[in-house]
C-alpha cells in the first residue's frame, strides 16, 4: 500500500489514534484508531481509510468503517445521507433534525437528512442524476457533509489491495467534487 501511495503522488500511513477528522463517527466511540489510510493534498486534502472503535457501556463492542473523508473548498451545511442498504446505518450517531424527501425511489434507498433551513441546498446537491448515481453505484454507502467535509462511509474496509476498488472510490469521489463545485457557483449567485 505504501507503493501503491507513493506511485499515485499519495502517502500512507498506520495506526493514527484519536484522529483528526471532524466526522461523526471519529467522535462518538472510545479508543479510536484509523488502522490504514491513504491520502494526498492535490488537488485537495483526500483520505481513505480503515477505522474502528469501541462503543457499548462496558466498551465491548468493537465497531470498523472504511471512509473517505475530502477537504472542500466551502463550509455546507449539515447533510447526512443514511443508505438503507449497507446494514449498519448511522442510527449510532447524531443526526441533523430534517429529514427531507426526495422524488423517485430515492427514499427507498436512502433516508437524506439536514439541519434546518439547508433544504434548498440537500436538493441542489441530490439532484436526479446524483440520485440515480447513488442508487446505482454507491448504494452502500452513507455520506455525511458537515463544515469543510464531505465523508463517505461504508461497513466495510476501504483501504484494500484490490485495484477495482480504487478505480471505484476516485470516480464516486470526483463525481461528488463535481456537483459540490457546481453548487458553490450557485450558492456564490
Amino acid at each position: 500500500l505504501d507503493t501503491f501511495a507513493r506511485a499515485n503522488g499519495m502517502k500512507y500511513r498506520q495506526n493514527i489514534v484519536n484522529p483528526p477528522l471532524p466526522g461523526m463517527i471519529f467522535s462518538a466511540g472510545a479508543l479510536p484508531v484509523v488502522t490504514e489510510a491513504v491520502y494526498g493534498t492535490e488537488p485537495r486534502f483526500v483520505e481513505i481509510g480503515n477505522y474502528q472503535d469501541v462503543a457499548g457501556a462496558d466498551a465491548s463492542t468493537t465497531r470498523t468503517w472504511g471512509y473517505v473523508a475530502v477537504k472542500l473548498n466551502t463550509a455546507l451545511p449539515r447533510i447526512v445521507l443514511d443508505s438503507s442498504a449497507n446494514g449498519k446505518g448511522l442510527t449510532d450517531y447524531v443526526l441533523p433534525g430534517e429529514k427531507v424527501s426526495l422524488e423517485g425511489d430515492f427514499d427507498k434507498h436512502f433516508t437524506l437528512r439536514c439541519q434546518a433551513g439547508s433544504e434548498a441546498d440537500a436538493l441542489y446537491l441530490f439532484t436526479p442524476d446524483i440520485m440515480a448515481q447513488y442508487i446505482d453505484r454507491a448504494a452502500n454507502l452513507d455520506v455525511e457533509i458537515s463544515g469543510e467535509w464531505l465523508f463517505f462511509y461504508s461497513p466495510d474496509n476501504l483501504v484494500t489491495r484490490d485495484p477495482a476498488m480504487w478505480v471505484y472510490l476516485f470516480s464516486l469521489v470526483q463525481t461528488m467534487l463535481t456537483k459540490l463545485d457546481q453548487w458553490e457557483r450557485w450558492r456564490a449567485e
